[in-house]
């Protein structure tokens, strides 16, 4: 004996909401991130402090943090941040100084076409028509490998940036979580 298709399909999701259904939801965590979650550092209270508590160390921690390495990792994420649209806007003038260099180029080209072409055939649009279209090939070379390495450059400046505020970050996270293990807090990052 054959279910039609859509006796099936109200059986199937009468199973599936029933199971649903016995699943408790999962609520979302209550409260707002402490500070060292907040930089990705784990910090749990060893010897029974209290949120508040808990809090205000992670607030003089990071405040010793600062002094001690001279990074804040707020600034630095910005800094970081604002050297790499540097970098992206240096590409961008890179491109549009570039454009319309084939055409310039053609220009020269022909110029320099024409001359040659009337000293040896007598025929200077020939040779001016040649010398364009060698000049464009050439500035259009010469203008891409421009802008290949402006993009190179810029996309080390880039990393270079990264890199830096990825180190200044991870020693700050060392100094604050050296700080709050030496108030008795597990910490990892």
């Amino acid at each position: 004996m054959r279910i039609p298709t859509a006796l099936a399909f109200v059986a199937a999701t009468a199973v599936f909401c029933t199971v649903g259904a016995q699943t408790p939801p999962v609520s979302a965590p209550t409260g707002q991130k402490t500070l060292a979650a907040t930089l990705n550092v784990y910090a749990f209270p060893g010897a029974g402090q209290t949120a508040a508590q808990q809090s205000q160390d992670e607030t003089e921690c990071y405040n010793w943090a600062v002094t001690n390495t001279g990074t804040d990792p707020f600034a630095a994420a910005k800094q970081a941040e604002q050297q790499k649209q540097a970098a992206a806007q240096q590409q961008q003038q890179a491109a549009q100084a570039t454009q319309g260099s084939g055409a310039r180029s053609a220009v020269r080209g022909a110029a320099a076409g024409a001359v040659i072409g009337e000293v040896a055939n007598n025929d200077a649009g020939s040779g001016a028509a040649w010398g364009a279209a060698a000049g464009a090939v050439h500035g259009r070379r010469k203008a891409k490998a421009q802008q290949e390495q402006a993009s190179q450059q810029a996309a080390q400046q880039t990393q270079a940036a990264d890199q830096g505020a990825a180190q200044k970050i991870d020693a700050f996270k060392k100094a604050f979580g050296a700080c709050l293990e030496a108030k008795k807090y597990t910490v990892k990052y």
